[in-house]
């Protein structure tokens, strides 16, 4: 038994084309029903040639393709007679040679329907199809440069903005640490507080209270207070504005000794209207009521 015929890539090919005599056409088929291989590389092969014929022009196929084409063709004997006289081969009739019959350099006849499978079909698109290319090519330009500059004015924007936002911070940092510097100050027990007075009279003790009733927030410097006995302390009192409110008690201390002291921001609720302010003398640890007499008060 003879080795069954090795199936080329140029038999695929030819076979794509519909180019194969029936026998050979069949071995081939007997071969891509074997073989996966085979089957993927006629698809690829009949999607070159769906592609082929839309997109390029006519070439020549290549050698051992255009020889078993030569082949092919010779079996179908359309061949025109070469004893013929010219005048006889330029009006022979039409069933002779077919219309749309080409001639080959050696002489063959290549059938029309051949050349209508190879030949590409031109049409409107050919016309078409490169200036569709260049106005597409033009209008992504076109969104292509506006997208730029509305990024670049999206960024502009955005620079202002966070250069805005940096001097604002910059701003608050150094308010905060005006305040904190003026809070420093006003609490240092190091710090020498002087009252001026008129000629040489006696110091006498005072207090100032710097009140925020919408936050609650409340700051008071006293200065040239008596040293108290051990086991008493002085006691901040706020007294309500509101009729029949309570007086509330704003903080404890004690004096240095210098006299000076300070209550800064004691727990106090938020929103309560002041009429004045008090400080009473009492036991260590503070009392729930003030106890007479008030040594100092203001309002």
């Amino acid at each position: 038994m003879s080795e069954p015929r090795r199936i080329t890539s140029e038999d695929l090919a030819l076979f794509a084309m519909q180019l194969l005599s029936k026998e050979e056409a069949a071995e081939v088929a007997a071969y891509l029903a074997q073989s996966s291989d085979a089957r993927r590389e006629l698809a690829e092969i009949q999607g070159d040639l769906a592609i082929y014929a839309h997109t390029v022009d006519l070439h020549s196929p290549p050698v051992q393709v255009r020889e078993r084409l030569m082949k092919q063709v010779a079996r179908e004997k359309k061949a025109v007679p070469i004893d013929r006289p010219a005048v006889a081969e330029t009006r022979a009739p039409a069933a002779t040679v077919p219309p749309g019959t080409i001639f080959t350099e050696s002489g063959a006849v290549v059938p029309s329907y051949v050349t209508e499978e190879i030949a590409p079909k031109r049409g409107i698109s050919g016309k078409v199809l490169p200036w569709v290319g260049w106005a597409l090519a033009a209008g992504l330009a076109l969104t292509t440069g506006k997208l730029y500059y509305e990024r670049e004015a999206i960024r502009e924007a955005m620079r202002g903005a966070v250069t805005a936002q940096a001097n604002r911070v910059d701003q608050l940092t150094a308010d905060v640490a005006s305040a904190r510097q003026v809070m420093d100050t006003m609490t240092d027990s190091s710090a020498m507080r002087v009252t001026l007075t008129k000629g040489k009279t006696a110091l006498a003790p005072q207090g100032k209270a710097t009140y925020v009733a919408s936050r609650g927030a409340l700051i008071f410097l006293a200065s040239n207070l008596e040293q108290l006995q051990p086991g008493k302390t002085y006691e901040l009192w706020l007294i309500p504005a509101a009729a029949g409110g309570s007086p509330l008690p704003a903080g404890t201390f004690r004096p240095d000794e210098r006299g000076n002291a300070s209550v800064i921001m004691p727990p106090l609720p938020k929103g309560v209207e002041a009429k004045a302010f008090g400080v009473t003398v009492e036991d260590e640890g503070g009392s729930a009521t003030p106890t007479q007499p008030i040594i100092l008060a203001g309002q």
